[in-house]
């Protein structure tokens, strides 16, 4: 308590005090006890009251001891098991939860890896993928600010995301692997990797490289081969040797037939192998007779127009031509979709041509857009004309319905340069994107679609879009999602398909140790979609005959349904809606390549070096005691004491406003008993 605190209650006792003998002791008509009884309760009173005023405040000190936390990650990958590993695990999990001496020095926490990051210490060794690199960024992002020395349960073999031993340099605290598997290596001949495309076009020749890596010592001899079917497609001879370990064999093959073409390539194994399952992969190749071509016309240069071409050409299915509008006019029966780049005046023609074909169009404008040329050249978009700049911002329409899109994170987007103005769009259109400016939705569109006696027209009306993709790039680490954004919209202009109420989309193969999601949308009988809808999907094994349903979960404008649990194989499917005769079908065909197999044993030199580099240890499943000995005994891992320090002010004391009112009561309860009232 302040000093001037304690000067003005001793002034305010003073006061108090001589008020009481004032009122009580100088010329009072009360004689004897009642005189002091009616003195000191005043007194009291007055003293109460001048102190709340006053109203000095307390400090009070409370300490705790926080103890240092143990988080600790368990591989949840079906490595673990195909390692032999999972009683292990299990037996690691039960000492740390049983010991006694752990648990008094550290706040356990347990929590499992694979595709995903959760709290839990329920482990079923089932997840396709391990993504390590991801467990630990967000360890350190919940430990950061404490002492967490953090126990890593893993064989070390990642299959998903950034390479954890370089991703872990900001890694606040000491990590301590414990290694699962048998660190002796083998002889073994692996398929280290495939890479091939997912299309090819009728009578051409599509690329496949395979990269072939040897384990062990001395010089042997295999075969690199690829079959479809019971048919042999090619064969080459390879020799590795211990100093010699890596072979990259690239070669082509014909797309003869039109449809889904499966492969199976494979190094033939030699006799002392252990681990057969990595020398062979599963690929596939939709052969398709054409391809989707695009031409996008602009008469300057700027950086959208090679992310455009990026972005469209990712779906290996689309090829994209540039030209400059008048060059334009006589390549436009060759191309599906023409995306018209910031037009001006020099595009008379070519919209004149485009007009008389009744061609589909994608229109970017921007800074550079002539709009009193654009208003006149075409009825469907009009925009104010003020020659004045600003910077816009993305707003999704998730009740867009024209086709399936997800948020990509366009909120998050820097603002792009655009021309300001009124803009209306004057046939029956849908928005996909909303323009706002400094957070402020200004009801004109940003991103429209229009449908009209089957022709379809789109207006982005901003430029600097490759700025928004190298974003994406770097909220994700690809460039997937914003080329995706990009493909649905362009796979939508390029189609006069028309319209249907049930509209599914799914791919021609999938990989099973992929997401494996099949969506779609339904629509009323006025084409608006339909978020109440009950919507399953029937899933027929094609060998086996065996039927599986699933329901498909409504997300923003589509319904989805993810079918990972199917083994691989041939499917057919029908998604069909409940009260209504709707129903669309389809086939798809999952191949069978379980990643996490392709492992013989532990990397125990990454977890070395991630032990070292964070000045942790690694361990193995039999040196548990030596583990929680080291864990123990380390003086960097002590409780801290924390001191939390309060300050009441005495006014929250609710006893003392008690005794002003017991005081007073007291006094006038004593006067009436003594008819002084």
């Amino acid at each position: 308590m302040a000093p001037e605190t304690i000067l003005y209650i001793v002034i305010a006792a003073v006061i108090s005090f001589a008020l009481a003998v004032f009122m009580y002791g100088y010329k009072s008509r009360y004689t004897g006890k009642l005189r002091w009884i009616f003195g000191i309760l005043r007194f009291l009173t007055l003293f109460a009251i001048l102190v709340l005023l006053i109203n000095p405040k307390f400090k009070s000190k409370t300490y705790t001891i926080v103890k240092p936390s143990l988080p600790v990650l368990v591989d949840n990958s079906t490595s673990v098991r195909e390692l032999e590993q999972t009683e292990n695990v299990s037996t690691i999990i039960s000492k740390l939860k049983g010991n006694e001496a752990l648990n008094d020095k550290f706040e356990l926490s347990f929590f499992t890896f694979g595709n995903d990051f959760r709290a839990t210490d329920s482990v079923s060794f089932s997840e396709r993928n391990t993504n390590i690199a991801k467990a630990l960024s967000a360890t350190n992002e919940v430990f950061r600010n404490t002492i967490a020395p953090t126990l890593l349960i893993t064989d070390g073999n990642q299959t998903l995301g950034s390479d954890y031993e370089f991703s872990s340099v900001n890694f606040k605290n000491p990590l301590y692997p414990v290694v699962l598997g048998d660190s002796t290596k083998y002889i073994d001949l692996k398929l280290q990797q495939l890479n091939t495309n997912r299309y090819a076009f009728l009578k051409n020749q599509f690329p496949v490289e395979a990269i072939l890596v040897y384990s062990g010592t001395g010089t042997v001899s295999s075969q690199f081969v690829i079959s479809q079917g019971a048919a042999t497609v090619y064969r080459q001879n390879v020799t590795f040797s211990e100093n010699d370990n890596t072979k990259t064999i690239s070669l082509t093959l014909p797309a003869s037939r039109v449809g889904l073409q499966k492969y199976t390539a494979q190094i033939v194994p030699i006799a002392e192998e252990r681990n057969t399952v990595n020398n062979s992969k599963q690929f596939a190749v939709e052969v398709i007779d054409q391809a989707t071509n695009v031409l996008v016309v602009s008469a300057i240069v700027h950086p959208d127009m090679g992310m455009l071409k990026k972005a469209i050409e990712t779906n290996e299915q689309r090829k994209v031509t540039f030209a400059k509008p008048l060059e334009g006019i006589d390549q436009l029966q060759d191309n599906q979709l023409v995306v018209l780049y910031q037009p001006n005046r020099s595009f008379a023609s070519l919209f004149s041509e485009i007009e008389r074909l009744k061609m589909n169009t994608f229109i970017i404008s921007g800074t550079e857009t002539d709009w009193n040329f654009l208003n006149s050249a075409q009825a469907i978009f009009q925009k104010e004309v003020t020659g004045q700049r600003e910077d816009a911002s993305a707003q999704l329409n998730v009740n867009y319905g024209a086709f399936a899109v997800e948020d990509i994170g366009l909120s998050g987007f820097p603002p792009l340069a655009t021309l300001f103005g009124e803009l209306l769009v004057t046939v029956p259109h849908e928005v996909l994107l909303n323009q706002t400016v400094s957070g402020f939705n200004t009801e004109n569109p940003m991103l429209a679609t229009a449908e009209l006696n089957g022709k379809r027209d789109a207006l982005w009306d901003v430029e600097g879009l490759w700025k928004w993709r190298a974003k994406s790039y770097l909220q994700n680490n690809n460039f997937q999602q914003f080329d995706e954004f990009i493909g649905k919209m362009v796979q939508y202009l390029a189609s006069n398909k028309r319209r249907s109420r049930l509209e599914v989309s799914n791919e021609s193969f999938y990989y099973n140790n992929n997401p494996i999601k099949i969506s779609a949308q339904y629509f009323d009988k006025n084409y608006v979609f339909d978020g109440r809808a009950s919507l399953q999907i029937s899933v027929v094994n094609q060998e086996s005959e065996k039927r599986t349903v699933f329901p498909l979960l409504l997300k923003n404008n589509f319904y989805e349904s993810d079918v990972n649990s199917l083994p691989a194989g041939e499917y057919a499917f029908t998604v069909s809606v409940s009260d209504e005769a709707i129903a669309r079908s389809g086939t798809f065909t999952i191949l069978d390549f379980n990643v996490e197999q392709q492992f013989g044993n532990a990397n125990v030199s990454k977890l070395t070096r991630l032990a070292n580099k964070t000045e942790g240890a690694i361990y193995y499943p039999n040196q548990f005691e030596s583990l929680a000995e080291s864990l123990l005994n380390d003086d960097r891992f002590q409780s801290i004491q924390k001191s939390e320090q309060k300050i009441v002010p005495l006014i929250d004391w609710k006893i003392l406003l008690g005794f002003i009112v017991l005081f007073l009561t007291a006094e006038w309860f004593i006067r009436k008993y003594n008819g002084l009232i």
